[in-house]
């Protein structure tokens, strides 16, 4: 799996484009310009890269059209799901619908997460941060305190 890191307050343009720095191209690779783009779990959007995705996908596809809960589920895995390129720039240009849903301005903040970039308006990702404990480490000794994988 590959790990992206990085934490950018990048400028919106205009006509609603933002430009990926140059350090999370280069670790994306030139293999990885196609991207899509789709809502977060909160209220946020995350960009893909196509592998990703695709990965992503073929997950959410093992749920049954038959059951409800489970269609609602593939319902608003894909709602608003956009294929992106960069362009020659390094460029994106965010859906209008999906920059309405997260609230986005003029200046996003992006997120490199595990394999994708989570995209969050400035406001959405201060109070996001303003959640964050004063103490991690409680949080770390709950949700790691108790696994297998620890070496004492």
């Amino acid at each position: 799996m590959q790990r992206l890191t990085g934490e950018h307050e990048i400028k919106v343009d205009a006509k609603g484009r933002l430009r990926i720095p140059s350090s999370l191209v280069r670790q994306l690779g030139s293999d990885n310009l196609t991207f899509t783009i789709n809502r977060g779990f909160e209220k946020h959007l995350i960009l893909y890269p196509k592998t990703v995705w695709d990965k992503k996908a073929a997950e959410i596809d093992q749920l049954s059209m038959y059951q409800s809960r489970q269609r609602q589920a593939l319902r608003f895995f894909y709602r608003g799901a956009s294929e992106l390129v960069l362009d020659s720039s390094d460029r994106i240009l965010l859906p209008k619908p999906l920059v309405k849903y997260a609230g986005i301005g003029s200046t996003v903040v992006l997120f490199a997460l595990q394999e994708q970039i989570e995209i969050w308006s400035e406001e959405e990702y201060d109070k996001m941060i303003a959640q964050e404990p004063e103490d991690f480490s409680q949080i770390a000794d709950e949700v790691f305190g108790n696994s297998d994988n620890n070496e004492d």
